[in-house]
């Protein structure tokens, strides 16, 4: 494995010479060179130039066909055309923030909650995922008046503290740490974690904390968590606990909002949780997210409840204008264009996920993709690269990131550069497709898969 790294890293340097001395520069002035850890991967990061459709382009000249996307977000690809035409009257107005109220905003309130298609449904803006899973639990826990937490293992919803615990993976340990310091202790002592997709400890875990538990938050789609997504059985025991014991249950769909139909997962499962979590999509790749829930909970906002009146001010720059705009139009052409735009992206996707299989099986290499749909959603634009040490389906983030079980660090780390080194940009070993991708374009990407198989087998065979 040393010596596949250091090859990888000594031709990424190579290409990458200009990315090296902006990289020297940023680490004089910011922590790591950035800041976004993830953004900042060993041995340091190409910087972007410019970005258009499906391809981005680094200092060095270098193109990459991205399937990292804005963190997800750019579902029509990078800075599309769509939206920038139709904002620029707005811009040459002049778009700059004023702090009011605008009609905008009201269209969008109403178009994302039309898509839910619930009565009695109120939303609030903000402007970040963290943000917006903060403010869904204060909501929770000051209608209840209770101060616990029940989330995944593997879950991540932004840096939200009340959630700061299960997102990464401890050898020996599981998803059962904190993951931050800097928070008090009782934080971490409230933040109880089940795991994704297993009914039976869900329904245990509601036995000894139920009645302490202020809300459940869960992700229909998991992200970091694996690209799983969650059978209908779990979710609907979950509704059904939830109102047993009188806790709130939370859907993050930041991710998975409108990104496998024109609306929430939580329609395709038939199921109303009573806070939903969005963002990326919603915002056309501007900075938008928003909570969702009944009005009884969302009233908690400008109402005392049982623990007093929640302090849910969204932000200086909450509802900017320029921002619910991109949204508005982003939204739109998901509805319109719902029957060509999911299906499209989706058979994309599978055959890019059975084409990287094979790649590496042809090298006597075993890799499963996950990010596959399943019995209730249709089509999946998602693909993650994973690498089993044993056989067995991936079904729990415990899958995808114990080291037992799969090789992170040749996903993580050594995938990720020797993709780079074939003009392919990817995140946990994979990504997701936009409408910008073309088939053409897929085609490289097994191909520079292909390759990688191919370095692989070479220092790791031999």
């Amino acid at each position: 494995m040393k010596k596949l790294f250091a090859f990888l890293e000594e031709e990424y340097r190579k290409k990458t010479r200009k990315s090296y001395e902006l990289f020297q520069r940023a680490s004089q002035v910011m922590v790591r060179g950035g800041s976004h850890t993830l953004r900042l991967w060993k041995p340091y990061p190409f910087f972007l130039t410019s970005a258009s459709g499906s391809t981005v382009e680094d200092a060095d000249g270098n193109r990459y066909v991205d399937y990292w996307q804005g963190h997800y977000a750019n579902i029509l690809g990078h800075n599309p055309e769509l939206i920038r035409k139709k904002l620029l009257p707005y811009v040459r107005r002049g778009t700059f923030h004023t702090g009011f109220e605008g009609s905008v905003q009201l269209e969008l309130a109403e178009k994302i909650l039309s898509r839910l298609e619930e009565s009695g449904l109120r939303i609030r803006f903000t402007t970040s995922g963290t943000l917006a899973s903060t403010f869904a639990v204060m909501l929770a826990m000051g209608y209840t008046g209770r101060d616990y937490v029940l989330k995944v293992g593997g879950g991540w919803h932004g840096s939200s503290p009340y959630l700061l615990k299960g997102v990464k993976y401890h050898p020996g340990r599981g998803f059962n740490l904190p993951d931050s310091a800097g928070l008090p202790p009782e934080f971490s002592q409230k933040i109880i974690i089940t795991r994704f997709n297993d009914t039976e400890q869900l329904v245990e875990k509601f036995k000894k904390y139920g009645s302490r538990l202020a809300c459940f938050i869960v992700e229909p789609f998991i992200g970091v968590g694996g690209f799983l997504f969650s059978s209908r059985e779990y979710l609907e025991t979950a509704r059904d606990l939830c109102d047993r014991y009188g806790v709130v249950l939370i859907f993050d769909e930041i991710i998975s909002g409108f990104r496998f139909a024109a609306t929430g997962l939580q329609k395709l499962y038939g199921l109303s949780p009573d806070l939903s979590l969005f963002g990326k999509l919603i915002g056309g790749g501007q900075a938008v997210a928003a909570v969702v829930g009944r009005r009884k909970i969302m009233e908690g906002c400008e109402k005392a409840g049982k623990d007093g009146r929640v302090l849910f001010e969204g932000g200086t720059f909450s509802a900017h204008e320029e921002y619910l705009r991109a949204g508005l139009v982003m939204l739109d052409y998901l509805e319109k264009n719902e029957s060509k735009i999911y299906p499209r992206i989706g058979r994309l996707a599978e055959e890019l996920r059975q084409g990287v299989e094979k790649a590496f099986q042809e090298e006597g290499l075993r890799v499963v993709c996950t990010g596959r749909p399943n019995e209730v959603v249709g089509f999946s634009s998602f693909f993650m690269v994973n690498f089993p040490k044993k056989e067995f389906d991936y079904r729990y983030p415990e899958d995808v990131w114990n080291p037992d079980r799969s090789d992170v660090l040749l996903r993580e780390e050594a995938l990720k550069l020797a993709l780079l080194l074939h003009g392919v940009h990817v995140v946990h070993g994979g990504g997701c497709l936009s409408t910008a991708h073309t088939p053409e374009e897929v085609k490289r990407t097994i191909e520079a898969y292909a390759q990688v198989a191919r370095t692989f087998k070479r220092f790791l065979k031999s």
